[in-house]
């Protein structure tokens, strides 16, 4: 079983994730397979003035050795930088402590369910934890679940189709994940890319924040992953319960699922065919390589979709907490778009997902031993019976 924890607050001194049923022998340097994830979610036209404060890193203080894990739980830290300005409001202890109290929620955002789950009267106890810093720890967490999942020879990618009203089509094929990379948005479009820019650039100028849809694949999944046995342990279920639970996310696609809602069968069904060079393989993949809760062997991808963040810089109206007046809504120092971090988010979570699945499926206390059964797994499946 794989599994992840993280904790840490937003200003707090630090993140934690502790990762537990990576098999031992995958090699592990977080410089190398950790921090640029991180990076790349830091980055992204319209994110705000907190990205240019952290800097944010791993540093693996266990379950790592000479190069290489160990099979025992991973331990990694992310120091958040910014917390040399909030040892005051956000400090553990009673003595010296000096609130910094937020009453004014903001709509949309966890403030209120918050503080009305656990009877605060501080919003901050809410916000400090329910906040999207958590998914610098998911990035990490994922990051090791991805160097897993790409020693099986499973890649997993990202792209931003939509921001506001500027979107592009959904991909149908190959694409330059370099020109992703590049784009300041995260689109490979590069005329759309611009016109996401303006388009972030103007709702920063009216005061306001904007969503859109990211594009998520992993290639080379192998078939079986899943299960239709149970609805827990159905991999599309758990593929869509990873990506709804990142912050601003409230849909996702499998596949082709709208164009599926509105077209007869007879035109969004992939067929399978079989031959003696691919095996088992379908014309199409409308359905995003899931059938029934299980890998079908072909890429596995979804559309997410991001709402706009809850904190405008010109605040909706809303209530305090305390007094029960109507006022305007708490501001703190904010992004104008996440999609294109948020991308990379959903990438984290898939390859995660992913991971847990193959380690579920193939076993294994090593590497070598999980690599053999997907060897043998692959040759097995790509014949008739």
């Amino acid at each position: 079983m794989l599994r992840f924890l993280t904790a840490g607050e937003s200003h707090g001194p630090q993140l934690t994730v502790i990762v537990e049923g990576i098999p031992a022998g995958v090699p592990m340097d977080a410089a190398r397979d950790i921090d640029p994830d991180l990076r790349r979610r830091q980055g992204g036209h319209g994110r705000g003035k907190r990205q240019q404060i952290e800097h944010d890193a791993a540093r693996i203080v266990s379950g790592v050795r000479g190069g290489k894990t160990l099979g025992s739980p991973i331990t990694l830290v992310i120091e958040n930088r910014d917390w040399e300005n909030w040892k005051g409001p956000m400090q553990v202890e009673a003595r010296g402590f000096k609130s910094k109290r937020v009453t004014r929620v903001r709509p949309g955002h966890a403030d209120l369910a918050g503080v009305l789950k656990y009877g605060f009267s501080d919003a901050r106890d809410v916000l400090e934890r329910a906040s999207a810093r958590e998914t610098a720890a998911r990035v990490a967490a994922g990051a090791v679940g991805r160097t897993l999942i790409a020693a099986l020879g499973v890649d997993v990618h990202s792209c931003v189709i939509r921001i506001g009203d500027i979107h592009v089509s959904v991909p149908d094929g190959e694409v330059a994940w370099d020109s992703v990379e590049r784009s300041a948005v995260r689109c490979a479009d590069l005329g759309a890319s611009a016109r996401m820019v303006a388009a972030i650039d103007a709702a920063r100028e009216r005061g306001d924040t904007l969503g859109g849809t990211a594009y998520v694949v992993a290639a080379h999944v192998p078939a079986g992953l899943g299960s239709y046995v149970h609805w827990d342990r159905r991999i599309d279920g758990l593929i869509a319960q990873a990506m709804c639970s990142i912050p601003s996310v409230k849909g996702v696609e499998l596949g082709a699922a709208v164009l599926a809602a509105q077209s007869p069968g007879s035109d969004v069904h992939d067929e399978p065919r079989w031959d003696a060079e691919l095996g088992f393989h379908h014309l199409t993949n409308r359905q995003g390589g899931l059938a029934g809760g299980v890998t079908d062997g072909e890429p596995v991808w979804a559309l997410v979709h991001f709402k706009p963040i809850s904190t405008l810089l010109h605040p909706l109206r809303s209530v305090d907490i305390h007094t029960g007046a109507e006022i305007n809504a708490h501001y703190e120092r904010s992004d104008i778009c996440v999609v294109p971090a948020g991308a990379v988010v959903a990438e984290a979570m898939l390859a995660w997902v992913l991971a847990a699945a193959a380690t579920e499926k193939f076993g294994g206390d090593t590497l070598g031993e999980m690599r053999r059964a997907v060897a043998a797994h692959r040759r097995a499946v790509s014949r008739l019976r």
